[in-house]
């Protein structure tokens, strides 16, 4: 059994410089030499690639093709796939590797550091560790984050800690794996069939907003205005509501449907999801078309978004996909 390690950048190999911490290249062979040097523990049977490391902060969806073609062009040279990211947008790029590579039947974990390989006091080790485990020894065939000595589902994932080691969390769903215990089998999905698609993405297709007391519907026209905006999430309040008695903003929000936008509904709350039908203010989106994302976090519904837009022009279609569950993104 033989893993690939795909380092694409992020705090885990930076190096300190005048201005902050920096990606810089050759960071494979120090990794090596650092699994070597643990005491006690063998090294595990690994190639290292490193594709143009970049802070996960500059990030941006057309990123992400580079990422799933570097393993599929590997795909059938290993067992399992570790992926080294920064924290910052970890978990966006974990739910997007788990909608371009559907059913796959191999693990693909992803993981990183709070503080750089070297660096005094660094969990980088622990976490790659970790990762390897899931990988080889203990198996787990679905995109994963392993950070803080847990497993979690790569697309019910987020960060919730700026510094803290134990960073990462899935509010709406179980660890795969607890406190460095074994994979809950229980809890993994099934393989299924094989669904691997990697489009090209346009990092301005879809847009995020947040709504907040006072919000205008100049706002809303303002985002949906980039002719290349085809899809806007709703960051709205409680189980998905939004201020139905404002007209104008509602008026807004009904021409950016109306022109072909597909417009999504997810929850500023980090448990729970939405339920459009509870309240008349989140009923009231319901009726101009708004997609209810249930409680998929503000990550898989924007990279779920970006993959469907990516692949299909027929908005009902996107609208329809949207509803499905694909890999255990939502309850």
């Amino acid at each position: 059994m033989k893993t690939l390690i795909l380092h694409t950048g992020g705090t885990i190999g930076m190096v300190a410089a005048a201005d902050g911490y920096r990606p810089t290249p050759g960071f494979p062979a120090r990794l090596r030499a650092a699994l070597a040097a643990r005491d006690g523990k063998r090294l595990p049977d690994v190639d290292i690639v490193e594709l143009p490391p970049i802070d996960s902060a500059d990030l941006r969806p057309g990123h992400w093709p580079t990422i799933a073609r570097a393993l599929l062009d590997r795909w059938d040279d290993y067992t399992g796939f570790v992926i080294l990211h920064g924290t910052d947008t970890m978990a966006w790029s974990a739910s997007a590797l788990s909608f371009m590579l559907r059913g796959t039947d191999k693990p693909v974990i992803l993981t990183g550091a709070q503080i750089p390989l070297g660096e005094a006091g660094s969990d980088a080790l622990a976490n790659v560790d970790g990762a390897l485990h899931f990988t080889a020894v203990d198996p787990v065939p679905e995109v994963a984050i392993h950070f803080g000595g847990r497993l979690l589902r790569g697309n019910r994932s987020r960060k919730l800690a700026a510094t803290e080691f134990a960073a990462f969390d899935s509010p709406n769903d179980l660890p795969l794996a607890e406190a460095g215990g074994p994979a809950q089998r229980d809890r993994i999905l099934s393989p299924g069939e094989k669904c691997f698609v990697v489009p090209e993405f346009d990092d301005q297709a879809v847009a995020v907003l947040t709504l907040h007391p006072g919000i205008a519907a100049r706002t809303v026209d303002a985002v949906t205005a980039n002719p290349r905006v085809r899809g806007l999430i709703l960051q709205t309040y409680g189980v998905g509501n939004a201020p139905q008695g404002d007209r104008e903003l509602m008026a807004a929000l009904e021409r950016a449907a109306a022109r072909g936008i597909v417009l999504v509904n997810t929850s500023q709350c980090l448990i729970g999801g939405v339920s459009q039908e509870t309240y008349a203010t989140g009923a009231a989106l319901a009726r101009i078309g708004v997609v209810a994302a249930g409680d998929m976090t503000l990550e898989a519904a924007f990279a779920k978004l970006h993959c469907l837009l990516a692949s299909e022009n027929d908005a009902a279609k996107v609208r329809q996909g949207l509803s499905q569950c694909w890999c255990g993104e939502k309850s």
